[in-house]
């Protein structure tokens, strides 16, 4: 099954359209300075989750996840707003699409995407913006940035509702990040936040906490 090619729209529009009007077509800007920014932001977050951890254990972490959420959670709002599935476009291909936008417009990642059936489909990341930057460990960061996008999808898209797990990363040795997507049957755990929180408890016992 071929992946859908859909519409969503882009978080941060208004800045966006400034950046593109006052900065790209500034005499000897470098594009590739928004990346050098972008990854020191990335480093920042990270190093702040380790230092509320340390510093103020269980409540300093679920501060900080409590904040990526939120920022994750508004940025899939903003994706979504308005956004309508197309007639005879089946639930594993939105998901599939909105997972696929998600890495390229929001994570900037270069990716190769599949539709196994109607109820899985998967993904790799060819290219990950923080692969050289992270260690393995550090890109428990941006599970909780993808947990608000989630639930905002599971707020405007009930009956679209998926579970997500990886199973390589390339701060890991591997040669792609690849995750695997699969419909959430109602009143299912949720595997991504489960894992989650498994990853926070250990960080806890790593800082000491």
């Amino acid at each position: 099954m071929e992946t859908l090619k859909m519409k969503f729209n882009y978080p941060y529009a208004a800045a966006c359209k400034k950046l593109e009007r006052e900065a790209l077509p500034h005499p000897g800007y470098d594009p590739t300075s928004l990346f050098r920014w972008g990854n020191m932001m990335a480093m920042g977050v990270i190093g702040m989750l380790r230092a509320a951890e340390r510093r103020f254990g269980v409540e300093g972490q679920e501060a900080m996840i409590g904040a990526l959420v939120e920022v994750g959670r508004e940025i899939g709002r903003m994706t979504l707003e308005g956004v309508e599935v197309p007639e005879g476009v089946a639930p594993i291909e939105f998901i599939s699409a909105f997972c696929s936008w998600i890495n390229r417009e929001i994570y900037a990642s270069p990716e190769l995407p599949r539709i196994e059936d109607s109820d899985h489909c998967s993904f790799d990341i060819l290219w990950c913006p923080h692969q050289d930057s992270y260690r393995a460990f550090d890109c428990r960061v941006q599970r909780y940035l993808v947990q608000g996008m989630i639930e905002a999808c599971r707020e405007r898209f009930t009956d679209a509702d998926f579970q997500v797990r990886f199973l390589t990363t390339i701060p890991s040795g591997a040669p792609t990040c690849r995750f695997e997507v699969w419909r959430k049957k109602p009143g299912e755990p949720d595997e991504w936040e489960k894992y989650s929180g498994e990853l926070a408890r250990k960080a806890l016992e790593k800082s000491g906490k």
